[in-house]
């Protein structure tokens, strides 16, 4: 996809141009994303802002513009590539209206778990994937994430795909997530994440999919009855910069920055790990939580086929091949 010209107001555009004003660095490189400072992932921008900061001596400042100050994943996306935003984490679901392979990660009940995720994310494919943005005008780094997404609703409990039969579910801007609902029978509308709360307190959409830290940041519990822990996808990030100022670092920055991409990367999922159980807990009392059954999850992955067969051509074979067999182990 092409970079597309901004319509930016006069306030976001001075926003940015202070941000980037260096006082004292050698580089000042500002950090946006959409997520609340509470965050996993949020909390781990803050520890590659010290890292890097530490271990560059001063000579990189980075500044964080955090909760879609600077607007939502697309809008960051396109405004990391015209070099208005120097970092950026979007979901890949979101980057797949820029780059087709990057529907990989969201076809449905692909990584099973944990160790599966890692060995996909960080491993042949991750960093094949990374590298097919350049031609985005985007610098791949690393692969980021939020956690396993499960489903919430308003109408029933989602035992299986057949539960989801005319729900109203909001849904990333991806063309793979929207196929995957409509194959469930679902009705999918694409929302920016910062209108999803009142998406479901008006009525507007019925449900919607976030990993457990994003449900309970944005109290998305507080207008929803049900929570089926489908794990059925991975909310993957992709941690890029705006490839001109990543050339433009010398070669001992972008080995720091790249260092501490992975110290982020680490420290997200540690914070993940960590913040998931409390969160279970202290919603337990506000939200009826189901697992899915092993019947269920059979039921969702045969209802999950035409999705591969739809999207596995703008994917490649070859690379969703590797990636099943990678998350095989």
């Amino acid at each position: 996809m092409s970079i597309k010209l901004l319509n930016l107001s006069a306030a976001t555009l001075l926003g940015l141009a202070v941000t980037t004003a260096a006082y004292g660095a050698d580089f000042t490189l500002t950090f946006a994303h959409v997520l609340t400072e509470d965050t996993p992932n949020a909390r781990a921008a803050v520890k590659f802002k010290e890292e890097v900061e530490a271990k560059s001596g001063g000579r990189i400042e980075v500044n964080i513009r955090p909760a879609a100050q600077l607007g939502g994943d697309v809008e960051i996306i396109e405004q990391t590539q015209m070099g208005l935003v120097d970092i950026a984490i979007p979901p890949t679901g979101n980057l797949a209206n820029f780059n087709e392979k990057m529907y990989l990660f969201d076809l449905p009940f692909l990584m099973p778990d944990n160790a599966a995720m890692a060995r996909v994310l960080d491993g042949e494919v991750g960093t094949e994937l990374l590298g097919t943005l350049e031609s985005n005008n985007l610098h791949g780094i690393a692969m980021w994430g939020a956690g396993f997404r499960h489903m919430t609703n308003n109408v029933r409990p989602i035992t299986g795909p057949d539960d989801l039969k005319g729900i109203k579910m909001r849904t990333l801007q991806a063309p793979t997530i929207l196929a995957t609902y409509r194959a469930y029978g679902a009705n999918p509308t694409a929302m920016a994440y910062v209108e999803v709360y009142n998406g479901l307190q008006q009525g507007v959409v019925e449900g919607q999919e976030n990993p457990l830290a994003n449900i309970a940041s944005m109290k998305f519990y507080e207008v929803q009855k049900y929570m089926t822990l489908t794990g059925h996808a991975y909310h993957t990030y992709a941690a890029v910069m705006n490839k001109n100022k990543w050339d433009s670092l010398p070669e001992d920055l972008q080995a720091i920055v790249a260092d501490a991409m992975i110290v982020g990367r680490d420290a997200a999922r540690a914070y993940t790990n960590e913040d998931e159980a409390k969160i279970l807990e202290e919603i337990k009392d506000q939200i009826e939580i189901l697992p899915l059954s092993d019947e269920g999850r059979a039921a969702f992955i045969e209802a999950s086929q035409p999705i591969y067969e739809e999207f596995a051509p703008k994917v490649t074979q070859e690379l969703l091949d590797k990636a099943i067999a990678a998350a095989k182990g």
